[in-house]
């Protein structure tokens, strides 16, 4: 099915570590050029250097709009084009919001909502010229479900849909699609920290009774990636083992 892939160019932002690394090497194993975007060169560097010849590394703040322009321009110089853009970059700092300060906020919001705009905007001009582009977003917290602390993360996420939809309508006539792949709890570094009595309450809440992995996430990337995929855009895959899908803890049996 991937063999559409072979050879186009992926911008995977937030590519360091978690989903964003599952990302950047499901991509580099289908075939593509991976350029891993990372605020830290030397984290991207040892990403890149574990997917193999075909990525590269690229140290960038994305929610800054000359770190953005700057990113396509190495991938269009390295590669000669992008025909893949991952926005997965995002932050999640726990803050209720009597204790949030307006700049804790506006740092979440710049950080995993800015830069999908900011990410996109850079990436158009080329796509456009391509006539194919594949731009892919993210979360279930925030557009379904709520998490205390997470109040600007969850701003940030919803923001993220709202802005897919209207840019699916808009980009649509160039050849360019924008989706949202929803994960659920997934297991990563960011779980891990939160320790083992809660990554088994989360677990005990998902029908399937596990936590995803980031496998289960880089695969559905992969497919709105292709040419496959090509009839939907605007659309939300949520994957999250059937997480959102009970009324109660009884509805589990």
């Amino acid at each position: 099915m991937f063999e559409s892939l072979q050879n186009k160019t992926v911008i995977v932002t937030g590519a360091s570590r978690g989903i964003g690394l599952g990302i950047a090497k499901r991509f580099g194993k289908a075939g593509l050029n991976v350029l891993v975007v990372s605020r830290s060169l030397a984290d991207a560097q040892a990403v890149a250097e574990g997917i193999g010849a075909n990525a590269s590394a690229f140290a960038a703040d994305v929610s800054e709009e000359s770190a953005c322009q700057a990113m396509v321009d190495a991938a269009v110089e390295r590669y000669g084009s992008v025909d893949v853009l991952a926005a997965n970059a995002g932050i999640f700092p726990s803050a209720r919001i009597e204790e949030m300060t307006p700049a804790d906020f506006d740092h979440v919001i710049n950080t995993n909502l800015r830069s999908s705009f900011l990410s996109t905007r850079a990436v158009l001009p080329v796509m456009k010229k391509n006539g194919f582009g594949r731009i892919l977003t993210s979360s279930i917290t925030g557009p379904i479900t709520g998490y205390p602390g997470w109040s600007h993360y969850a701003a940030s996420k919803a923001g993220q849909l709202g802005f897919m939809r209207t840019a699916a309508i808009e980009l649509a006539g160039a050849g360019i699609t924008i989706n949202a792949v929803m994960p659920g709890n997934i297991l990563t570094e960011g779980l891990d920290g939160m320790g083992a009595d809660y990554q088994a309450e989360m677990a005990a809440s998902i029908p399937l009774r596990r936590l995803g992995s980031v496998d289960d996430i880089a695969n559905a990337v992969l497919f709105f990636s292709s040419r496959e995929a090509g009839f939907i855009t605007g659309q939300t895959l949520v994957i999250d083992g059937g997480q959102v899908l009970p009324e109660s803890s009884a509805a589990l049996g």
